[in-house]
């Protein structure tokens, strides 16, 4: 598969030996009003990026359609086994035809569904429509007016296309639940009471499917970010086996020794020290061109001294997750925001004012369609099962600066009540509900200095910096954006490295217990990335750099 672009198996913790990677070049049409193109496009990169061989925005009116004949290269004998058919993601609508019959339709760009299928040769058609930032549907930083902080919109299949084989019984799903001693482990599969055979650290343990069991290690050895242990098991169902790993940790608040709440990592106050991760790549925007891109952007914000990615509104492949819980750094994920027009006074008044609204004004808020607020809320929870057993993943991030925010405190409770392994930012940046674990700040065009939080909460920095450096060979568009200007690699990390240590310190010092500094890397107009939008420079010197992590003792 070596030609096929991202062709790693795309499941790390429920891994089989029986896989094809569907990624290549497909047929496509896209078909509206005064258009009609059609010709080949590179799967899995949407029609909008340079990528694909489309270079196509698609717009609101208009039909995006794949079509592509399938044959299982293995033997499949339909009487004893399935073969499944996954998409990791498709934005917006999907309509998926097996021999011109309709299978499926899914809604939701971000997350994987599956086709069960009963034929190993079959012709397939996916049918595509994405209304964008035109409808109130989850959607995150696309915009098609983008410029500035809106990026350009996605369609189509952005994420791997795969079959596998299955048995007819078979293993669906894990679940993880670890902490300092071993981890509880639940095993799912269409057959209730299956017999369950777990191998792990020289041990056997047997068990019923769809139970919870606990698993015990001896002389366990904790994950984190400076030591990512992991431990490897092989699970087996009467007819079907799944590697996977799992690692030890939990994650909570706590108080330090001067007595300030902090966030904890293993029942001990670690600070997180973190960068904005908006994860979109040139040329292939949402998707990278290989696994490599992923991980050298995780091993160079490593070397740069940070211990936490915040990903911004957007869920990453499988893959990206095991790369973070393998090198050994801590997620924050949000939940990717939706809503219809964004109201300025809203957004970003109170990045200035620092005025704060209840978010049960829905009009206020552009939440007004009761319908895409109950459809937000089902795939934020689809999301947090999705990514329950990665091992980094520290903090949910429900909402971030008022866009298309909407009952919060309820929404909060509910998160709890799935996973109270984890700890919530419930509103980054703004219209904080005076609830749950943090008072969650964004901090642009003022010094930050630090005040206690009125109501004991943990004090996280979640945005500020945002520094930034044009180098023009590394330009995709000639219009910038940045929050504050620099001339050259040495005074923009001259820059950074005075503001960590005239207003970072001093914070953390006083019991900040986070900060995420903005960003990972440019992004279209955007110029305030540590690293260049085609990840072909590194914009601050490492060695200066490293004088952060130093100062911070993080």
């Amino acid at each position: 598969m070596s030609n096929i672009p991202l062709s790693e198996y795309p499941r790390p913790q429920l891994i089989r030996d029986s896989y094809q990677c569907l990624n290549g070049l497909w047929d496509y049409e896209i078909i509206g009003d005064g258009v009609n193109k059609s010709g080949k496009i590179l799967v899995p990169y949407s029609p909008e990026t340079p990528t694909s061989g489309v270079n196509h925005i698609l717009q609101p009116n208009e039909k995006l359609i794949y079509n592509k004949g399938i044959k299982w290269d293995g033997d499949f004998d339909p009487s004893r086994e399935k073969l499944i058919l996954h998409f990791g993601a498709v934005d917006y609508i999907a309509d998926i035809f097996i021999d011109g019959t309709k299978a499926l339709t899914h809604r939701g760009g971000y997350l994987p569904f599956e086709v069960i299928l009963d034929k190993a040769e079959f012709d397939l058609r996916v049918e595509v429509e994405d209304p964008s930032d035109t409808k109130e549907q989850t959607r995150g930083k696309q915009k098609l007016n983008h410029g500035g902080i809106w990026y350009t919109p996605q369609s189509g299949i952005w994420q791997t296309v795969w079959m596998e084989k299955v048995p007819n019984t078979y293993i669906e799903k894990i679940k993880l639940e670890p902490d300092l001693t071993g981890f509880f482990l639940t095993v799912k599969t269409n057959k209730p009471k299956e017999l369950i055979k777990v191998y792990i650290e020289g041990k056997y343990h047997e068990f019923p499917s769809c139970q919870r069991y606990r698993v015990d290690i001896e002389n366990p050895e904790l994950w984190s970010p400076e030591n990512p242990r992991l431990y490897t098991m092989i699970i087996e169902s009467e007819c079907d086996k799944v590697e996977s790993y799992v690692g030890l940790r939990t994650f909570s608040t706590g108080l330090d020794s001067n007595g300030n709440k902090v966030l904890t990592l293993n029942g001990k106050p670690y600070f997180h020290h973190g960068v904005l991760d908006q994860g979109y790549y040139y040329p292939g925007l949402y998707t990278p061109s290989s696994d490599e891109e992923m991980v050298n952007d995780i091993k160079i914000m490593k070397e740069l001294g940070f211990n936490t990615l915040r990903k911004h509104i957007k869920v990453e492949p499988l893959r990206w997750y095991s790369y973070c819980d393998k090198l050994g750094i801590l997620i924050w994920q949000d939940m990717v925001t939706g809503g219809g027009k964004y109201k300025f006074p809203i957004i970003s008044a109170p990045l200035v004012l620092g005025s704060f609204l209840k978010d049960n004004h829905y009009s206020l808020f552009a939440r007004k369609d009761k319908a895409m607020r109950d459809e937000w809320k089902k795939e934020a929870i689809e999301m947090m099962e999705h990514l329950e057993n990665v091992t980094s993943l520290a903090m949910w991030v429900p909402h971030n600066e008022g866009w298309g925010q909407f009952d919060s405190a309820d929404f909060t409770k509910t998160m709890k009540s799935i996973d109270p392994s984890r700890t919530i930012d419930h509103a980054s940046g703004w219209h904080d509900q005076k609830i749950g674990d943090f008072k969650s700040l964004h901090v642009y065009f003022k010094k930050y200095k630090f005040k206690k939080d009125k109501l004991n909460r943990a004090v996280i920095l979640t945005e500020f910096g945002g520094y930034g450096l044009k180098l023009e060979d590394h330009m995709t568009t000639e219009k910038t954006f940045v929050y504050k200007d620099f001339g050259t690699k040495e005074a923009l990390t001259d820059a950074i490295v005075n503001l960590y240590r005239t207003e970072i310190l001093p914070a953390k010092e006083q019991g900040l217990a986070a900060d995420i500094y903005t960003q990972v890397s440019d992004v279209e107009e955007e110029v305030n990335g540590l690293i260049t939008f085609d990840r072909k420079e590194v914009k601050v010197i490492k060695e200066k750099f490293a004088e952060i992590k130093k100062m911070l003792r993080v």
